[in-house]
């Protein structure tokens, strides 16, 4: 290895390069910035993903110096330098682009490099000195990018579902506080925009807290189904050049340092081509933002106005507005979350494009698959932590508002109907909405039913759950 100050030449299958000194990539990672300019974004970005790179680069030196393929001294530097970067160092390091060809070659061997160069530090070599312990030769081992990526992949994502169900557990509180709190709220229900029955605004809300909880159930699944990993697979999934006894200790090592109840695919042959658990939970990813959207646009229909709107809810205001209209307060938290999940949505097409476009032994669009979903998961978060304390947490209600609006609503005749019969029910509510007057009123006027009658059936309890009929 050549060297001087500013660097060092590496050498590899296209020539010798001159690598930065300092750095602890070597020439494949090099080579991979100068041919992936895409994004100007790397993969440090994720550190689920550079975390998850150093567990299974870990896993791999414990199994095979169990199988007696590496030395002692060679794992525990392998391995220390793999704690340091579970424990934050050298994320920096990391810099391949999110987006590069190669069927994620070039984080694998982003990963090796840095991994290697780390260790022969620690075994009081210098950088490059890879005939004392290589990249490939050594830190990569039984190895293929075919199954090191994908299973890196999978643990990445899962550690990034816990993270996205706990913030939505989050939101789910948030939501359920406010049921609580509005329990005894009475407002009109509407459907199609149009005035339905009465119901409270504490079931509205809950409604929300329950959707929520549906879809950490469903994350719940989807992360079960990325559990199964190929390492031991190699290039295709024959296992070629990786030791038959490997497959189950890497796994076993993994088990331990990750936690994740991981398992061995099966047929490694089909997992090393199939992505069809990204699939899965891109779509699970999608339902939660269309849902979460769904809450977004309620939230900003019931809260317009305040003088022009719907105005049943106040959200906390977050800043001005307009440059030009005094005054003036918007939904912007609900909008970045609607936002968010437009994002979300596109995610799910590139992924379903990605995965669909895999071809024989390999799907080589894996880093797009990887992006998209770790964008997705990374932002819902975000966005769920944000929507419960930017904006539902403070949200407060217009009671007497909503009263008036019940009060004078035609929907309340609904009620009426199993007592006066729907053809006089709805005459009467023909009558309310070419008049103005209140149903009340007009039932009262045409002898329909007496003001005790009408007071008992249209009592908040009766208009708002099912109760027994009883005689007028």
């Amino acid at each position: 290895m050549a060297t001087s100050a500013d660097f060092r030449i590496e050498h590899d299958l296209l020539g010798d390069r001159e690598v930065p000194a300092d750095v602890y990539y070597g020439v494949h990672t090099l080579r991979a910035i100068e041919n992936f300019p895409i994004t100007g974004t790397t993969i440090a970005i994720y550190p689920d993903l550079v975390r998850a790179l150093a567990f299974v680069k870990q896993a791999a030196a414990h199994a095979n110096h169990e199988l007696g393929l590496l030395d002692a001294q060679r794992c525990d530097a392998i391995v220390r330098a793999c704690d340091e970067i579970l424990a934050g160092r050298l994320h920096d390091q990391f810099v391949v682009d999110v987006i590069q060809g190669g069927a994620g070659t070039s984080s694998n061997m982003n990963a090796n490099e840095v991994i290697a160069n780390r260790a022969l530090e620690l075994l009081g070599h210098a950088k490059g000195e890879y005939r004392h312990l290589h990249p490939n030769e050594h830190v990569n081992i039984g190895q293929s990018t075919n199954d090191v990526y994908p299973s890196a992949l999978k643990i990445a994502t899962w550690f990034g579902i816990q993270g996205l169900v706990e913030a939505m557990e989050v939101l789910r509180r948030s939501f359920a506080a406010k049921a609580l709190e509005f329990k005894d709220v009475l407002k009109m229900g509407r459907t199609q925009l149009q005035d339905a029955v009465p119901m409270t605004l504490g079931q509205e809300f809950s409604t929300y807290a329950v959707m929520i909880e549906e879809d950490q159930a469903r994350l719940r699944e989807a992360a079960l189904l990325i559990c199964e990993i190929n390492m031991g697979a190699t290039a295709i999934g024959t296992g070629i050049t990786a030791h038959p006894d490997y497959a189950p200790l890497v796994l076993k090592h993994l088990q331990r340092i990750t936690g994740i109840p991981l398992m061995t695919a099966p047929n490694l042959i089909e997992a090393t081509q199939d992505c069809g658990a990204f699939v899965q939970l891109s779509g699970v990813l999608k339902r939660v933002a269309v849902k979460l959207s769904k809450v977004c646009n309620d939230l900003r229909l019931l809260s317009s106005g305040p003088r022009a709107g719907l105005n049943e809810i106040n959200l906390p205001p977050m800043q001005a507005g307009s440059s030009i209209m005094p005054g003036k307060v918007n939904p912007v938290i609900p909008e970045v979350v609607n936002q968010v999940a437009f994002e979300v949505i596109g995610n799910d097409v590139t992924v379903t494009f990605a995965a669909e476009a895999g071809q024989l032994q390999l799907n080589a669009f894996e880093p797009i698959i990887a992006h998209s979903l770790f964008k997705s998961v990374a932002h819902l978060r975000s966005a769920s932590l944000t929507l419960a304390a930017r904006c539902v947490d403070g949200i407060t209600a217009n009671a007497e508002h909503l009263r008036g609006l019940v009060a004078n609503s035609i929907g309340i005749v609904t009620a009426l109907n199993p007592y006066i019969g729907y053809a006089n029910a709805t005459a009467v509510a023909q009558e309310a909405h070419a008049s103005g007057g209140s149903v009340y009123d007009i039932v009262l006027a045409k002898g329909l039913l007496t003001r005790e009658q009408l007071d008992r059936i249209l009592r908040p309890e009766v208009l708002t759950q099912p109760v027994p009929l009883a005689q007028p």
